[in-house]
């Protein structure tokens, strides 16, 4: 840890102990990110809850600001039970926005993996299941998650998946909140449809590409594609179809790559197109039945989408840079 990283944990750290609103006592720090903190906290009458504050220099950025309100906004019109509840939004006495949430005890589906050295098929299967239930909802309701990835994926320890993090969802013409323009990229690179990497407009098969993402990653402990630089890797991403998951990891059911595969499919339209026709291959595959219609899709050559890539028309370039280094294996 550098010294710089070392000062700013102990500012974050000295928190502890203290009141927010005089009605929150900060317990402990649980983790911290570039844009905010979050805390264990407990309410003056008694029940937990965790506190995510924003960081000062965040605080005076518009773009900042709007993403909590959004990532509020977003659990509030969701309302599916393994999203995290967000059940408040606040802002400290010297004028940092923060969201009161639910307090969740376990470790997120990266870190799960690490620890045990994978995750068993039959409970990312699972896992997974629950994820397409709460973007079923999400797309339902108009919402977009953008960064589906394992460490917004959060298993408790009673085994429950909740989904966290709509910070930079993408709500229909209605909602509040952050309203990201064409052409912003915001993400993680390693889990990010070619569209999306182009800074283009996204729909509900942009997240169904991520949880292939998400899926490929967990079952061969590698990303889609190697770089070394965060500018190659969105090249890759965006003129590079994804390999076979068969060529990466031969073992694996071939069921459960031909869903990976249909999920990763390179042309948008060539994907499943909503998270309800994902959900029902993935429950086939878990009663030990053919995916139909990734089955289907493969017996009528489309495939050749994914494995050749579809050219993308000219657009705009890249949008801005995204923040911080590309983690190994599970970036």
């Amino acid at each position: 840890m550098s010294g710089a990283e070392d000062e700013e944990t102990q500012r974050l750290r000295a928190r502890v102990g203290t009141t927010v609103r005089g009605k929150w006592r900060l317990d402990a720090l649980i983790g911290a990110g570039g844009m905010a903190a979050v805390y264990a906290a407990t309410h003056h009458v008694g029940h937990r809850v965790a506190i995510k504050i924003l960081h000062p220099e965040g605080a005076v950025s518009r773009d900042h600001r709007a993403r909590f309100e959004q990532e509020a906004l977003a659990a509030a019109r969701l309302g599916h039970p393994a999203a995290v509840q967000v059940l408040d939004i606040d802002v400290t006495e010297h004028g940092e926005p923060f969201l009161v949430m639910e307090l969740l005890d376990g470790e997120s589906l990266r870190e799960r993996a690490l620890r045990l050295g994978g995750v068993a098929l039959p409970e990312l299967l699972a896992h997974v299941d629950t994820l397409l239930e709460v973007l079923r909802a999400a797309h339902d309701a108009g919402i977009v998650h953008r960064d589906i990835k394992p460490d917004n994926l959060f298993v408790t320890r009673d085994g429950r998946l909740k989904v966290l993090d709509f910070g930079i969802a993408r709500m229909r013409q209605g909602g509040a909140g952050l309203k990201t323009r064409t052409g912003a990229v915001l993400g993680t690179t390693s889990y990010m449809a070619p569209e999306q990497i182009l800074g283009r407009d996204v729909d509900g098969r942009t997240d169904l590409y991520a949880v292939g993402a998400t899926m490929f990653t967990l079952l061969t402990s590698r990303r889609l594609h190697d770089a070394l630089t965060e500018g190659e890797l969105l090249v890759k991403m965006s003129t590079t179809p994804a390999p076979p998951l068969a060529a990466v990891a031969p073992g694996v059911d071939p069921r459960v790559a031909r869903v990976v595969d249909r999920a990763l499919a390179f042309a948008i339209e060539q994907r499943y197109p909503d998270a309800q026709t994902m959900l029902a291959d993935v429950r086939a595959v878990r009663r030990g039945e053919e995916p139909p219609f990734a089955t289907a899709a493969m017996a009528g050559g489309d495939e050749r989408a994914r494995v050749h890539g579809r050219s993308i028309p000219d657009g705009p370039p890249f949008g801005a840079p995204l923040p911080g280094a590309i983690p190994p294996a599970m970036a």
